[in-house]
């Protein structure tokens, strides 16, 4: 290869030495002089013949931006803050070789109808290159109802899969070797309950517990928060959340038991800051209940898990993910005094931005979503959901999600940046933001703590509050042009006609899935579900017991989800929320 053809032989030759008065070589100490300068100089008469955008330069979430940055933004970040990929405080990634060594898992979520229905979507998927699965179950089942009962009328199998019993697991997971795939399960208020189908179903099938990798979403407190699904007050819910925990570190010991979520808080009008501050906020009530049972935190800690949202503002969203990264392990390093480093490293799975996604001119959501999934990727995610551009008007159709899981292998396979790993990591403008965001999150943490915690404000509605003041503002940006979003209030088209082909909703869903629920119910040993039952109230009495191995034997034996929930009802009553104006 001659020089010409060989890139190291040209930079070789491009070395002719630094350019006189170069800022980027300047020490330090003249550096700021150099930048006044320039602002004065050729900053200055350039504005003047050729003027900036008019308005405010900003993130998404609020954060001001500068013209520029130079080393002087980030002088005040330490080195050690910064570090390297795998090192502590892990700003760089929580692995060493991070994507040269396994990509991040490509999970796109899928449910819908009955357990069969979905079970063909995860099969396609799977064909298609998927390397993870992501369940999204029906309302009736996220809130603890069974599909006959009255408040599931028009919403069985609607909006997610239908799973009343154990017999629905069977067939939603039929076909499919949960020792070689691992398995996320979007639900909360009653997570513990899918976590125990799931469990029996292993344990029918001669599973090695141990061997099951996976997530059950499980946070409750950002239920009350934002998205407001819930069955129980707020202290028996936290109860549950720790029990599932504490089973899953002594008995599961590759599953996440909870995946602490910021996307809801997010599509719930939450600001980019309050989503990852909420959830470390969450994070630490969570630890301290665990802690209380007497484990040690390095026991359970390796497998807390989080999910958070990949919005527009694409720099703002590398250091979002960056700084929360730094922020949870000094956490667990200086308030809990967790030893191992497994306990300090923050995973996450991540899903493109539901709420930026628009109806009117939908195929552009496309390219929304592709930047917004590159931005989660340069962030070091560790596992990644791509929304169908469909997704604004209905469940994703095959060919929408094929779609989003082909953008995803040509951001692995074709783009170069996974080559590289945090290849944005030493940018003036990244390094600044993290360090904002870092020292933003910890004011956030504090101001919780110095007011009572995360609990006592949940059920004040404190969290609730700042949610809904900035979606009110946001929704004022978009209303009067201040927001652009392509489409809607700039290069709009208002004789758009949407020729686009839905997902259907196939009408015989909820007589299939009730036909099976009666089924389960006249063969079952009603007698023997009548005794768990009330030995699962008495288990639910005593505190220091936990609820999972007695909801393990109930969904074995055929108790239904809805009997479950109704029985605690009896016990714990349900939540009332105090509205927040």
């Amino acid at each position: 290869m001659n020089d010409s053809m060989n890139p190291a032989a040209n930079a070789r030759g491009a070395r002719s030495g630094p350019s006189e008065g170069s800022a980027a070589r300047a020490p330090i100490s003249e550096l700021a002089a150099e930048v006044d300068a320039w602002e004065k100089n050729e900053v200055a008469k350039f504005v003047s013949r050729a003027p900036e955008r008019a308005g405010e330069f900003r993130t998404l979430g609020g954060f001001p931006l500068k013209r520029t940055y130079t080393a002087l933004d980030v002088a005040d970040t330490p080195l050690d803050d910064i570090g390297l990929p795998g090192r502590y405080p892990f700003t760089r990634g929580p692995y060493p070789t991070m994507y040269r060594g396994r990509l991040w898992t490509m999970r796109q979520i899928a449910g819908f109808g009955t357990a069969e229905d979905t079970n063909q979507r995860f099969k396609y998927l799977i064909a298609h290159g998927q390397t993870g699965l992501s369940t999204d179950f029906d309302m009736p089942t996220l809130m603890g109802y069974d599909s006959d009962h009255p408040m599931s009328e028009g919403e069985v199998g609607r909006e997610g899969v239908a799973i009343d019993t154990l017999a629905d697991m069977e067939h939603l997971f039929d076909g499919i070797d949960l020792e070689k795939i691992s398995v996320s399960m979007t639900i909360n208020p009653s997570a513990w309950i899918l976590l125990a189908m799931y469990v029996a179903l292993a344990q029918k099938r001669g599973y090695d517990l141990h061997k099951l990798s996976g997530t059950i979403q499980a946070d409750i407190l950002k239920e009350y928060q934002a998205q407001k699904e819930w069955a129980f007050p707020v202290a028996p819910s936290v109860r549950i959340v720790r029990d599932c925990i504490t089973y899953c570190a002594r008995n599961m010991k590759r599953y996440n038991p909870i995946n602490i979520s910021g996307y809801h808080i997010s599509e719930a009008g939450g600001s980019p800051l309050d989503e990852v501050a909420f959830t470390m906020c969450n994070l630490i009530a969570y630890v301290d209940e665990v802690l209380k049972t007497g484990m040690q935190v390095d026991e359970f800690a390796p497998r807390l898990a989080f999910f958070y949202v990949c919005q527009a503002d694409f720099f703002e969203e590398i250091a979002k993910f960056r700084a929360v990264r730094r922020v949870y392990a000094k956490i667990m390093r200086e308030r809990f005094g967790a030893r191992n480093p497994e306990s300090m490293r923050l995973r996450f799975h991540c899903q493109t931005a539901a709420a930026s996604l628009t109806k009117p001119q939908y195929r552009i959501n496309v390219v929304r979503t592709s930047l917004q999934a590159l931005a989660a990727v340069l962030g070091g995610a560790q596992s990644l959901h791509t929304n169908g551009m469909d997704e604004a008007f209905a469940i994703p159709t095959e060919e929408a999600m094929k779609i989003s899981l082909r953008t995803q292998q040509i951001i692995a396979d074709e783009s170069g940046v996974a080559d590289v790993v945090d290849p944005l990591g030493g940018s003036y403008l990244v390094e600044s933001l993290t360090t904002q965001y870092e020292r933003a999150i910890f004011a956030v943490i504090d101001e919780v703590d110095a007011n009572g915690g995360t609990i006592k404000l949940t059920q004040e509605g404190w969290f609730q509050r700042r949610i809904a003041d900035f979606a009110y503002e946001t929704a004022l940006e978009k209303a009067n042009g201040g927001k652009t979003v392509i489409g809607v209030n700039k290069y709009v088209e208002p004789e758009e006609k949407f020729d686009i082909e839905l997902h259907p909703y196939d009408a015989s869903t909820a007589e299939r899935q009730i036909a099976r629920l009666h089924r389960v119910r006249r063969e079952r040993d009603n007698a023997r579900v009548a005794a768990l039952l009330d030995r699962l109230v008495e288990v639910a009495k005593r505190e220091d017991e936990n609820i999972m191995p007695v909801t393990i034997e109930l969904v074995s034996a055929g108790a239904t989800m809805g009997d479950i929930i109704e029985k605690l009802k009896g016990l714990w009553g349900t939540y009332r929320e105090n509205p927040v104006f």
